[in-house]
């Protein structure tokens, strides 16, 4: 893994000192950048070419979304994992939309931080495990899809029943398939989505407003 310029963006200077020390470990990380706001973020963004942020949702003066938002139009390969806790999930489909490509609990330890940074260096999305269940407890399916994509109607069923941490073997039932038939479509799901795990595959559909929060 090639070493990596890391933005922490979060109002609270605790949180980012205390990130800033785990990070600072990781003999992967050459630099880490701060600020405190949205409207920071972006004018260090001009100054900086980070391989990852770690942004904040809620924040004063520009929060995580709209900075989210901007900062892709201004560079969409850049990797933004949102900081979250379990009281902020009206906001997973907003910054998903907005282009983050995963979340990680605020209170995540070494090893998370460890997990969540090769996981997206890597081309994948990363939900912490707490977060993942909990966006997948609160899914439910829209009657029609907001944007086109390239999915049959039965692959879109079979998503929405993976988004809902449904096995193949239970998906199969509910939509009387065969499991066989299940594994297939699964298997083109992460081709045609370019997924590699169920995240991956939640972040699909709900971008693609098959699902939502």
């Amino acid at each position: 893994m090639e070493a990596l310029t890391v933005i922490l963006v979060d109002d609270h200077r605790l949180f980012r000192e205390g990130l800033r020390m785990l990070l600072n470990q990781m003999p992967v990380i050459s630099q880490v950048y701060e600020a405190s706001n949205g409207a920071e973020f972006l004018q260090l963004l001009g100054k900086t070419n980070p391989g990852l942020v770690f942004m904040d949702i809620n924040m004063p003066v520009m929060n995580g979304i709209e900075a989210c938002r901007q900062a892709m139009a201004i560079n969409p390969e850049l990797k933004i994992i949102a900081l979250s806790m379990f009281a902020e999930e009206d906001y997973y489909t907003s910054m998903i939309n907005a282009g983050a490509c995963g979340f990680m609990l605020k209170n995540s330890g070494i090893e998370d931080v460890e997990e969540c940074l090769k996981s997206v260096v890597a081309g994948h999305n990363y939900f912490s495990p707490e977060i993942l269940a909990g966006i997948v407890k609160n899914l439910s399916r829209k009657k029609k899809p907001s944007r086109v994509t390239e999915l049959s109607d039965r692959e879109e069923e079979v998503l929405y029943g993976i988004c809902q941490g449904q096995s193949n073997q239970e998906i199969a039932v509910a939509l009387n398939l065969s499991k066989r038939t299940v594994d297939k479509h699964r298997e083109n799901l992460l081709l045609k989505t370019g997924s590699r795990n169920t995240a991956g595959l939640v972040m699909y559909a709900i971008r693609h407003g098959i699902a939502e929060v």
